[in-house]
């Protein structure tokens, strides 16, 4: 079937406005967060309600068009990226709060509520919503559900998948099915968890069941300056070996505060090789006890000013520097890549000087901002893409990083997915049996492999073709869906 015959059989069940065709408004959609790579959809679907979602994804099983999901678009690693011959069925519109439960610690949202109003709807019930990503005055629960998003309170209270207990899914045959429920965990095989984090690939959520976590009864904050890195990593360090679980611990370095400051005027410490936000919560005696535990870390690692937030008006002119350090560093540099990737916490002043020696070697600036406390680095590779080589030079760079964090026995990302940027960095941390075990699961799911592909796996492999090497063309390489590396 034709996109245009397509577009028909959706105009049928939906509104005109809910179908877009024209290429001025199609281009709208062209990229997610990552501008880098950048596709024009076929069409655009915009439903309204979890039928018209599921209906709009039948409608393309019939017709053999591949479709990708997108929410808010403020992904990171390419996973909205539309597919040039597809649909991309955007769920933005599906943003109603279906019920916040306080007695059972629960809420449930469809997948367009943005993050930051679930904490706003929960609040004044004693809760809020956990998992925070920097974004999170955009994004939207659903595609944080895609990508197992964390944040800056990731440390102590885990990701996305630690706060979700059911979802209704749109399958990739176009039929809604329930995972999990309101119940801390549900037997037999752990269908929710493959879901959580599979960027799209195993189908849509349309209904998503959230746990909601008391607010705590103290909340301090400190914001801590350092010469360098090394120390400010040092510290970090002494914090959790002695046992200390903050809720953050956030760094910045010099380059990164240089733009903060740039952007938000948010005023850290003048002279700063690098900064520390570390913030601590629950029953006030424990904080308390605690927090003078941190300032005499800080103070033992080469702290030479140490402010304490003394209301949460301070408190969020501390977090607003870093919660806008990766649109700040447009402040500094016409381009630059985001990175995500994770080394355990002792070995980041080895990383984070290989990182500043790949800069130089290159020619590029890389500013750091990242969750120290569980070693989640967010490098940005800075370029300038009208001169000649910079940019291939900062992909360079920025690849290598991967390599780096994986040598040192982490991961190729920590939050953001692997989508189309590091489907060719997997291999590095998985063999061919192990890939292709996930397509097995993948392929459970979607035989016909029309949700989101080409994203997350380096080589798409078709639904019952046989695991292991292959002599001659992929199918999805000879028209082009599809790269081999």
């Amino acid at each position: 079937m034709s996109i245009e015959a397509l577009a028909a059989n959706l105009r049928g069940f939906l509104k005109p406005d809910q179908v877009l065709t024209d290429r001025q408004q199609l281009r709208t959609y062209e990229c997610d967060g990552l501008t880098h790579y950048r596709v024009v959809p076929a069409i655009v679907v915009l439903p309204r309600t979890a039928q018209e979602c599921a209906d709009t994804v039948r409608a393309c099983a019939d017709a053999g068009v591949p479709f990708v999901a997108r929410g808010s678009g403020t992904g990171l690693s390419g996973g909205a990226l539309p597919h040039a011959d597809g649909a991309l069925i955007v769920t933005s519109q599906l943003r109603a709060i279906r019920e916040v439960a306080p007695q059972d610690e629960r809420a449930v949202v469809e997948p367009g509520v943005i993050n930051l109003q679930v904490t706003r709807a929960a609040s004044p019930h004693g809760y809020y919503y956990a998992p925070d990503p920097s974004s999170q005055q955009i994004c939207s629960i659903g595609g944080n559900v895609a990508e197992n998003s964390g944040g800056a309170h990731c440390l102590k209270y885990g990701f996305t998948t630690n706060h979700v207990t059911g979802v209704e899914i749109v399958t990739p045959d176009g039929d809604l099915v329930r995972l999990g429920g309101r119940a801390p965990d549900t037997p037999g095989y752990d269908l929710l968890g493959a879901f959580v984090g599979s960027e799209g690939t195993l189908g849509i959520a349309t209904e998503v069941t959230v746990r909601l976590v008391r607010l705590p009864e103290t909340v301090r904050t400190l914001l801590a300056a350092f010469p360098g890195t090394d120390q400010a990593g040092a510290a970090t360090s002494a914090i959790i070996a002695a046992g200390v679980v903050p809720a953050a611990v956030e760094m910045m370095d010099a380059l990164a505060i240089e733009a903060a400051e740039a952007a938000v005027h948010c005023g850290y410490p003048a002279g700063a090789g690098a900064v520390l936000i570390v913030e601590l919560d629950g029953p006030q005696a424990e904080v308390e006890a605690q927090f003078t535990a941190v300032e005499a870390f800080c103070q033992e690692h080469g702290a030479f000013e140490i402010r304490i937030a003394a209301d949460d008006a301070e408190r969020a002119l501390f977090w607003k520097g870093r919660k806008s350090a990766f649109a700040a560093v447009g402040r500094i540099s016409p381009d630059y890549i985001v990175q995500d990737g994770v080394i355990p916490r002792t070995a980041l002043p080895r990383v984070l000087t290989r990182i500043a020696e790949l800069a130089s070697e290159h020619g590029v600036r890389v500013a750091n901002v990242f969750h120290a406390g569980d070693g989640n680095l967010h490098p940005l590779v800075l370029f300038d893409e009208t001169v000649p080589g910079q940019a291939e030079r900062a992909e360079t760079v920025s690849g290598a990083i991967l390599d780096i964090c994986v040598e040192h026995g982490g991961s190729i990302t920590g939050e953001h997915g692997v989508g189309i940027d590091k489907a060719k960095h997997l291999p590095s941390m998985y063999n061919a049996a192990d890939l292709d075990t996930m397509q097995l699961v993948r392929c459970a799911f979607d035989p016909r492999g029309l949700s989101n592909p080409g994203k997350v796996f380096p080589t798409p492999r078709l639904c019952g073709e046989v695991p292991g090497r292959h002599k001659g063309t992929h199918p999805l390489h000879q028209p082009g869906i599809a790269e081999v590396f």
